[in-house]
């Protein structure tokens, strides 16, 4: 069983364990035989970056290093060290190498490390003064500087499955001396195990908050529970008729008080507005309104997800449908006016009128190429016959001599808009724009 810690602290940090045995998941890196523990059995533990979501056992990992490699465990806050604290840190763990021995340096959250102090730590890594272990939810091809990252080692932590969440509850049920007299309904304890979503911390805590505000069952309430001995009464304590508290799946409602995981800032905002705009470029109506309510229930700004209604009204329904641009801004509109919850069905609406038009990204695809030509020959000449030529000067130069006004020839005449070097350049599909036009018109 894991040593347990100061009784004032939250209980997941109580209940972390000190060893491999007691760790709970992420078997594909830390099972036996897996690489990182043989790494840390041999204590030959290289720098890591640890990323995955909470509580999935970052902290706890890290802290399991340093306890079986017998190095010193530095812990820096990503929000208040500087580079300051860090060169002080250095200067302390190359101390403690002159008399071999090893200094580990967490840095939770180490996406926060802005450029500079992530170079602060770069030389010493290297050199191997410290052995560097940071965690981060966010993915280090992004967060973290490329040098600093080719020097440590990437491990991918999984979400935790509602049974690992499962054994740790029943963990400290069992464990905790405090917890003992308590009795979680099956259907609480699933539910509990489930809405976690993958946090261990949270599923602890919850349990905790849920036992503090568990109302004691008198022994005629209890009857139907097993009929185990209930702990002899206590001085100055509870009788033995009041001592088992009943955890109910309302009040693990109202311990977790969360959302679904839905970080605005982070990586999974990224994945939901994703996996919105390809639901509904896929013509999945259904699956959009769910990445819908998703964000909007994680507390998404909702003009944040109109304005991606706009981008992806021109980008992947364009010419196919005229009305979709329309629609999207009118979305936004009112989402502007009368805001949240009320713009939500208005979002919906927008959310499926674009998940079920018809689709074109011919008009994104001809930009891109015309984007990709300017990139190619840079800023080509304007041909003269188009140019303005509104001084004598421009006009003796031959601006806008030979140039065709379209109405005069009903819109047929034949002339060159292009510069040369990309004359008679095609980006759209002119006949299928036109018979789009066609369309539009008879209807």
């Amino acid at each position: 069983m894991p040593n347990i810690i100061n009784q004032n602290a939250p209980l997941a940090d109580r209940l972390r364990p000190k060893i491999l045995n007691d760790f709970v998941g992420q078997e594909k890196i830390v099972g036996e035989g897996k690489i990182l523990r043989q790494a840390i059995e041999q204590d030959r533990v290289p720098s890591i970056i640890f990323w995955g979501p909470p509580g999935c056992g970052k902290t706890t990992l890290a802290r399991i290093i340093a306890n079986m490699t017998q190095a010193e465990f530095v812990q820096l806050s990503a929000v208040e060290s500087g580079v300051k604290d860090i060169r002080r840190e250095i200067a302390k763990a190359a101390e403690r190498l002159s008399e071999s021995k090893k200094t580990i340096v967490f840095i939770d959250e180490i996406h926060r490390f802005n450029k500079g102090q992530q170079d602060a730590l770069l030389p010493h890594v290297e050199r191997g003064v410290i052995t560097l272990i940071g965690a981060t939810t966010e993915n280090p091809s992004f967060e973290v500087i490329s040098a600093l990252l080719s020097r440590c080692r990437v491990f991918v932590l999984e979400k935790l499955t509602a049974e690992h969440i499962k054994i740790l509850v029943e963990r400290a049920l069992n464990s905790v001396t405090e917890l003992k007299d308590v009795k979680i309904e099956d259907e609480a304890l699933r539910f509990l195990c489930e809405m976690a979503d993958g946090d261990a911390r949270c599923a602890l805590n919850a349990l905790e908050l849920a036992v503090q505000s568990a109302a004691v069952y008198k022994y005629t309430e209890i009857q139907q529970l097993p009929t185990t001995p209930l702990p002899p009464p206590h001085k100055g304590g509870r009788t033995a008729k009041e001592r088992l508290a009943v955890i109910t799946k309302n009040l693990i409602k109202e311990a977790l008080q969360k959302s679904l995981m839905y970080d605005k800032s982070g990586e999974e905002h990224y994945n939901i507005i994703s996996a919105l705009h390809k639901s509904m470029r896929g013509g999945d109506a259904d699956a959009a309104l769910y990445y819908l309510a998703r964000m909007l229930a994680g507390g998404e700004d909702p003009l944040y997800i109109a304005r991606r209604l706009i981008r992806f009204a021109s980008e992947d329904i364009g010419i196919a449908n005229s009305l979709a641009l329309p629609q999207a801004v009118a979305a936004y509109q009112a989402c502007h006016f009368i805001g949240m919850p009320e713009c939500s069905v208005n979002l919906a609406q927008a959310v499926a009128y674009m998940a079920k038009s018809k689709k074109s990204n011919e008009l994104y695809a001809a930009y891109g190429k015309a984007v990709e030509d300017i990139k190619n020959y840079g800023a080509l000449p304007v041909p003269l016959h188009i140019r303005n030529a509104p001084t004598k000067l421009m006009k003796n130069l031959g601006y806008g001599k030979g140039y065709k006004y379209s109405p005069e020839y009903d819109y047929q005449e034949e002339q060159e808009y292009l510069p040369d070097k990309l004359r008679g350049r095609k980006y759209l599909n002119y006949e299928l724009r036109l018979q789009n036009y066609e369309t539009q018109k008879n209807n």
